[in-house]
């Protein structure tokens, strides 16, 4: 396979990763274990990402990346429409904070392409590495906020969109191996390997709650049993 297949591969992918999550959050209003800073973050990486794309005149990153920031647009919504303390100032600031450094990094690198003696082709490059960075900052977020705390409700997570978050990352790592663009197979790899952990931890998740509730079922038999029974 190509490595423009890869890239279409992992831009229908992309498109599809926040759409399982959208109709968990917006439509049956479920966003228990969201990250507030991964959601803000949501908002803003796929922002970069359309600038780098059309820095560097790559529909298939400015097509993805702009239903990217609709759907990450509309669980951020959801998010703070659903839990109304989130949108305290103390609370969400440390979240806000983080996700505005991002964002002005971005808009800092991404400014540099109206310098006359720096060509486009440069401000992508730079853009690039930032976005590079950016994305292990954004990577973090959610798969800390599961670690530190196995015990919080987890209702609101898609288990559907972080798998496709693998399969798309691994695409779009393949793809920037194939075209040799270091920041996008670079941040791929980080997400690779954010997606991985928050599937791992979800399925832990599953794993122990069968397992704690199997031994009460087959009780609840026994005990309807002898009580049938007379006993």
């Amino acid at each position: 396979m190509s490595a423009h297949a890869f890239g279409l591969l992992g831009a229908a992918l992309s498109m599809s990763i926040a759409w399982p999550q959208v109709f968990l959050s917006c439509v049956r209003r479920r966003t228990g274990g969201l990250s507030p800073a991964a959601c803000l973050l949501s908002v803003v990486m796929p922002v970069g990402w359309l600038t780098y794309g059309l820095l560097i005149g790559d529909r298939i990153q400015v097509v993805s990346n702009t239903l990217n920031l609709l759907a990450g647009v509309a669980v951020l919504v959801a998010l703070l429409a659903t839990q109304p303390h989130l949108r305290r100032a103390r609370v969400l600031g440390g979240a806000a904070g983080l996700a505005g450094a991002v964002l002005f990094a971005i808009c800092v690198s991404a400014g540099t392409a109206v310098l006359p003696q720096i060509s486009t082709s440069r401000a992508a490059q730079l853009l690039g590495a930032v976005l590079a960075v950016s994305s292990l900052v954004s990577a973090l977020p959610q798969p800390l906020a599961l670690l530190r705390n196995r015990a919080q409700d987890m209702s609101g997570l898609s288990p559907a969109r972080f798998r496709l978050a693998t399969a798309a990352s691994g695409s779009w790592l393949l793809y920037g191996l194939g075209t040799g663009q270091p920041a996008v197979w670079a941040s791929a790899m980080v997400g690779v390997s954010s997606a991985l952990t928050v599937c791992l931890v979800l399925a832990s998740r599953r794993e122990r709650a069968v397992s704690i509730a199997t031994p009460e079922w087959r009780g609840a038999v026994v005990t309807r049993s002898l009580a049938v029974a007379g006993v």
